[in-house]
């Protein structure tokens, strides 16, 4: 399932192993690890880190999408990622992608050399962005998300909270691929922490062969999330342990990417997950 994905001179052996998408928050304000990496110096030197620590994939946001975050402008959103964007493109072989929902952002990030769309909205936000995927002929994440961030977390409900997930997703795929975006382009994301509860979380990723019947790729971004906060009673900053084990069992219950920041330790934890689930290469 999913042998390769193939673009633009980049290769992603999505059916071998679990690949790592690294990610370089250019915000002030991410939960993580907001205004770390602000300075274009410093995320340009983290991104480069990354891909030394074993990232597959850089992935570039400007704009924090914590719950209750608030949104920025475009111009401000393109000011802090493009110069990052195309330092980075320079210096590194591996993919960047462009974390935003934004169709100019996008346009722009793609002119500086990122190579992947990465849109938590799964094309709500901006009806542009669709053909800006569709034009660029680059991989397009469709995430879900219930509601926005700065409403997703105030009490999300769902009756079966996969198959709404899985349907909203295959929906968002279906209307991607009408409008010119190629069906081998397409990943997906269920989007852990975005609009639901603890125990929602822990059922996307009990639950992930389910997404994996549509026979797209599965994203999952797990990384210090407040789910593992909640479990461990445990800051964003002492999340390490429990979001190694929760990427362990994302990958053994099939997830082909997952979105960390600590690329080191995650790379390695998908290293033996991977060799327990497919056998040691």
């Amino acid at each position: 399932m999913h042998p390769s994905l193939s673009w633009l001179g980049h290769t992603l052996n999505l059916g071998q192993r679990t690949h790592v998408m690294g990610i370089l928050n250019v915000t002030p304000d991410s939960f993580s690890d907001g205004g770390r990496y602000l300075e274009e110096e410093k995320a340009v030197a983290h991104g480069i880190k990354m891909a030394v620590d074993g990232a597959d994939i850089i992935d570039v946001g400007g704009e924090s999408t914590r719950p209750f975050s608030k949104k920025i402008s475009v111009d401000e959103e393109v000011d802090r990622v493009i110069p990052v964007i195309e330092a980075l493109s320079g210096q590194i072989s591996i993919p960047i992608s462009i974390d935003t929902y934004k169709a100019a952002v996008a346009r722009e990030a793609i002119k500086a050399g990122a190579v992947i769309i990465n849109d938590i909205s799964a094309l709500r936000f901006d009806p542009d962005m669709v053909s800006v995927a569709a034009d660029s002929e680059v991989p397009l994440v469709l995430m879900h998300m219930k509601g926005t961030p700065e409403n997703m977390q105030e009490n999300p409900v769902y009756s079966d909270v996969i198959a709404e997930i899985v349907g909203f997703l295959n929906s968002a795929s279906e209307a991607a691929v009408k409008a010119g975006v190629k069906e081998e382009m397409i990943i997906l994301d269920p989007g852990i922490g975005f609009g639901k509860t603890l125990n929602h979380n822990l059922q996307i990723i009990r639950g992930l062969n389910r997404f994996l019947e549509a026979g797209r790729p599965i994203m999952l971004g797990v990384s210090n999330k407040a789910f593992l906060g909640q479990i461990l009673d445990a800051g964003p900053h002492q999340r390490d342990v429990g979001t190694m084990a929760a990427i362990a069992c994302a990958v053994i219950n099939g997830a082909n990417i997952v979105r960390v920041h600590n690329v080191k330790k995650a790379a390695d934890t998908v290293r033996v997950a991977d060799a327990i689930k497919r056998g040691y290469i």
